[in-house]
């Protein structure tokens, strides 16, 4: 059967099957990027079919060894950080400044819209774990999920480079970034102190204040994991295993640390620096006060990490 049979049968039997169901955006931050478990293509395939067997947290799947049509509704920074071709993406990777430029003629899509992620014709579909689509997605076209959490950002960005043919790649990132990064967190000490302290804290709505942990985007894994840099006690209580927690205006100063990275978007209320309670903060009264773009500081990808190493180092180093 042609492709473009093949398109209107597929659509035609997810119609009949029940109704797409609704993934709702939560009101709290977006995650890093998600994650899947360690997995590999497999060796042994057949070279003249053009796909390798790549080992999903839902069994192996058979994808091309060169995919050409990606949509991706997860992990699609960490693709397009290894050059890869989007015709389809989530749409908070689409409004990431970071990427605008890399998504010029690609569609965003969800897993509600079937129609159409059938209609770009993939030969290979990202997906979280947690969508609900999954099963309608794979019989579109081959489908690996992926489920945050499960793999350190930079395992992940490995397992994409597998999955992708782009492993060396890869590869030759992690090693350079963790190498600067090790640099940088030693040059970083020797300014500010070695038990100076850091804190990552988002604006959110209604005055309401989000702490991070060390594996939440927002460049936590570069300070605290790669850098090696200091947390607050505070902050480790609350946020270290839970990711993130949730604060108030009134209870800031409790866990501002020596510096203070602010997460913010253009659209955020700032009254609260106008507050005594956000001015007597010593980090704010010393000016250790570091700002950088929520919207592009969401992921854990290489373009983004790459992105806050620069700031970060002019920050700190200033």
């Amino acid at each position: 059967m042609s492709r473009k049979l093949l398109a209107p049968f597929i659509l035609m039997m997810v119609l009949i099957i029940s109704a797409c169901g609704s993934n709702n955006t939560a009101s709290n931050p977006s995650p890093s990027p998600s994650a899947s478990e360690s997995t590999a293509p497999d060796a042994g395939n057949n070279g003249n079919s053009g796909t390798i067997t790549y080992q999903s947290e839902l069994g192996p799947v058979e994808v091309p060894a060169n995919p050409q049509r990606i949509v991706a509704l997860s992990s699609a920074p960490n693709l397009l950080s290894l050059g890869a071709k989007l015709v389809g993406v989530d749409e908070w990777t689409y409004g990431n400044p970071l990427f605008t430029e890399m998504l010029t003629d690609t569609a965003v899509v969800s897993d509600t819209n079937l129609e159409k992620i059938l209609e770009l014709e993939p030969d290979l579909i990202l997906a979280g774990a947690q969508l609900n689509n999954i099963s309608k997605l794979q019989e579109i076209a081959p489908t690996v999920v992926y489920t945050w959490g499960k793999n350190d950002y930079l395992t992940q960005q490995l397992e994409v480079g597998k999955l992708i043919n782009k492993e060396k790649e890869a590869q030759a990132w992690i090693e350079d970034f963790t190498k600067r990064a090790e640099e940088l967190g030693k040059k970083v000490k020797e300014k500010i102190g070695e038990d100076a302290t850091v804190s990552v804290i988002e604006v959110g709505d209604n005055k309401t204040f989000y702490v991070f942990g060390n594996n939440f985007a927002r460049g936590t894994e570069l300070l605290y994991q790669a850098m090696g840099l200091n947390m607050p006690e505070k902050v480790k209580q609350d946020a270290l295993e839970s990711g993130l927690f949730t604060l108030s205006t009134e209870v800031l100063d409790q866990y501002a640390g020596d510096w203070i990275i602010l997460s913010r978007n253009s659209k955020a209320d700032v009254s609260f620096m106008e507050l005594e309670t956000w001015k007597n903060i010593p980090a704010v009264k010393n000016g250790h006060v570091i700002e950088i773009d929520t919207e592009a500081s969401s992921y854990s990808d290489p373009t983004t990490l790459d992105n806050l190493f620069k700031i970060f180092e002019e920050g700190f180093l200033k």
